[in-house]
């Protein structure tokens, strides 16, 4: 089998999809599945739809696309897909033509949108996206009611609701005041517009700790969240511990060794920086056992990777990643098997040199609630 290559377990993402479904149910709050991290794959999403995600979104519009062109599956074809970063402007033509929402925050690209939806001969529908402190996208609250009113004003674009992210850039936390001041702020723009937002989109895999710990008065109006992470790693991203009842080994990274030598465990001659610019000391514990595997920062984030028992990570160049077997040897063409974080899944599926093979025991079985929901 090729690699290096994600191996990628289907019935263990849709274990994780649909037990993360079902638990925010229980509260409320309903789940889109985030597909950005798995580049369009018309197999992931057929997964997190069968699983009862009522959507999905994704950062993209090229995997968008990718997701409805190659997707013969009715449930592709009868899904909501919402490209969950802001249009740029020399996309809005596919953004109407491919995605039924999109999250927003410039009222310039909304009206080129309206523009597009009316050419087009279709409603496109708009979240718009509030900053609540964390700093990446969003309209300042106190900009909110003015926005909302000149998108109201707009032909052929539907407000569907808001939303907000947190974590992503800052890394602040979703609580119970930064929740509590979007439900605020939906309930201020029902009252002046007389309306009622269907969607209340609380943030993504960083409010899985708010949302569940909480009881289902606290989660206020927010009815949405928006998961990507917690479904494919089985962890939060806050602290990046696993979430009990999910597996964390639903994506695995394998590599083939392709040197095994006994070498100095320090480098020798004048030290300069690394391809990377990085310069560091390394201790003197004299020759050790250094293997090498085909793969490397053009690939992978190698902080993100974890290497199985008994193997150390010493470093990586764009090509190259060097380990130490601590316990015993490892010989050229073996492969071995790393588990991943966000950072270095992201970058392994984007990379062309790393294979993706999708494997599942059984049939995925169609879930019925996801009928009933899209009805």
């Amino acid at each position: 089998m090729a690699a290096p290559r994600l191996e990628i377990d289907l019935d263990k993402i849709y274990h994780n999809a649909r037990e993360l479904v079902m638990r925010f149910a229980e509260h409320g709050i309903s789940v889109a599945g985030v597909t950005k991290a798995a580049l369009g794959s018309v197999e992931m999403a057929n997964t997190l739809l069968r699983a009862g995600v009522i959507a999905l979104g994704d950062s993209r519009i090229e995997n968008i696309k990718a997701m409805r062109l190659g997707g013969n599956d009715a449930l592709i074809k009868q899904a909501t897909i919402i490209l969950i970063r802001s249009p740029m402007l020399s996309q809005v033509a596919q953004v109407v033509m491919y995605a039924d929402m999109s999250c927003n925050t410039e009222i310039d690209v909304i009206k080129k949108l309206s523009v597009e939806a009316r050419k087009q001969g279709l409603t496109h529908q708009i979240l718009l996206m509030v900053e609540l402190g964390d700093l990446r996208e969003g309209i300042m609250p106190d900009d909110l009611i003015d926005t909302v009113r000149e998108v109201l004003s707009l032909p052929n674009i539907l407000l569907k609701g808001i939303g907000t992210n947190l974590a992503c850039r800052s890394g602040i936390s979703p609580d119970a005041g930064n929740m509590a001041m979007l439900s605020e702020l939906a309930e201020l723009i029902e009252t002046t517009f007389d309306l009622t937002l269907d969607v209340v989109s609380g943030g993504n895999s960083a409010n899985i700790q708010w949302a569940l710990n909480d009881t289902e008065s606290v989660t206020g109006r927010i009815n949405n969240l928006r998961l990507g992470e917690a479904i494919l790693l089985g962890c939060e991203p806050l602290q990046r511990q696993r979430i009990d009842g999910l597996y964390s080994n639903a994506i695995t990274l394998v590599a083939e060794v392709i040197e095994s030598k006994l070498k100095p465990s320090q480098p020798t001659g004048d030290t300069a920086q690394s391809a990377f610019g990085e310069t560091k000391a390394v201790a003197d514990r004299g020759i050790v056992r250094q293997a090498i595997l085909a793969i490397g920062v053009q690939d992978i984030d190698p902080s993100g990777l974890q290497a199985p028992a008994g193997i150390e990570i010493l470093g990586a160049s764009s090509d190259h990643l060097v380990v130490e077997p601590v316990i015993g040897d490892l010989l050229v063409g073996e492969e071995v098997t790393f588990q991943l974080n966000y950072s270095a899944l992201i970058r392994a599926m984007t990379s062309p040199f790393v294979s993706k093979i999708f494997t599942s025991r059984q049939e995925v079985p169609l879930d019925p609630s996801y009928v009933q929901v899209n009805t």
